[in-house]
């Protein structure tokens, strides 16, 4: 009885994911096959008269889209880290006045809806003329992963041993050199894992892209999709193509570090 109740969980559970990766494999089958055999009814399964012309459509105009998505992420990753983490240290060990109110704030942070920000962002940046940039774009994103960011940060180094921070301070080590030296080689699980979020936030951001750099020259592969939809909305296997070629980045960043994802989320969960 309890080897089929464990087969039918399996059973359930390969369908349910059979479900939810299915738009995922016809994605990639549109992207291999011709824009005729697409068209037919019902449409192939399978790619049996496979092409790479859209992969090539790729190469040829969506280059630039993606070079700027991979320098707003990393850019979107390295200002995150280097706020986030020292706040985290802050609330976490240093404990200041006024952190409850700091940590609520945060939290309330994450409720306000993206295109209200963007708003916002849209006529500081105009006052600075700072549209239709890419610092502009990398620290519009960076609000959305911060808030996030500290919360991890904080659960994580709370966790820390206060044992390894007093042996720092007997060698001599000031807060900064703790902080530095200690405490964030330590939270490595923790860095990766807001690295990784912050990263994903950024490449497929469209409000703030498509408001504070719509019109701009330096677009993101969300803005490169979408004028490729609308300028050639016949071309289904150039767009699934696109679409492909961006999921790639998030998709292998995501299998290389889930390990470090799932230390990093769950810390702070359990207390001795």
């Amino acid at each position: 009885m309890k080897r089929l109740k464990g087969t039918l969980r399996t059973t359930v559970g390969l369908a349910l994911t059979a479900v939810m990766l299915f738009p995922v494999y016809w994605m990639v089958n549109a992207s291999f096959t011709r824009d005729q055999d697409l068209r037919r009814s019902p449409p192939a399964w399978f790619p049996v008269h496979g092409t790479l012309e859209g992969y090539r459509a790729v190469v040829h105009q969506q280059l630039p889209y993606l070079g700027v998505s991979l320098v707003v992420g990393l850019g979107t990753v390295a200002l995150t880290v280097a706020l986030s983490a020292p706040a985290g240290y802050a609330l976490a060990k240093l404990r200041p006045r006024g952190g409850g109110v700091l940590w609520f704030l945060l939290l309330v942070a994450q409720m306000i809806p993206g295109i209200i920000m963007a708003m916002g962002f849209y006529a500081i940046y105009l006052s600075l003329g700072f549209l239709q940039s890419l610092p502009g774009l990398i620290v519009a994103d960076s609000t959305i992963a911060v808030p996030f960011a500290v919360l991890i940060f904080t659960a994580f180094m709370s966790g820390i041993p206060e044992e390894l921070l007093d042996a720092a301070r007997t060698d001599g080590a000031g807060r900064l050199r703790t902080f530095w030296s200690v405490v964030l080689p330590v939270s490595r699980n923790a860095v990766v894992t807001v690295s990784l979020f912050a990263f994903l936030w950024a490449w497929s951001d469209f409000v703030f892209a498509s408001t504070l750099d719509g019109g701009g020259v330096h677009q993101p592969i969300t803005l490169g999709i979408y004028h490729y939809i609308g300028n050639n909305n016949q071309q289904w296997n150039a767009i699934t193509a696109t679409a492909v070629v961006a999921s790639l980045p998030a998709a292998l960043i995501l299998v290389l570090a889930q390990r470090y994802i799932a230390a990093g989320v769950t810390a702070g969960a359990v207390k001795d």
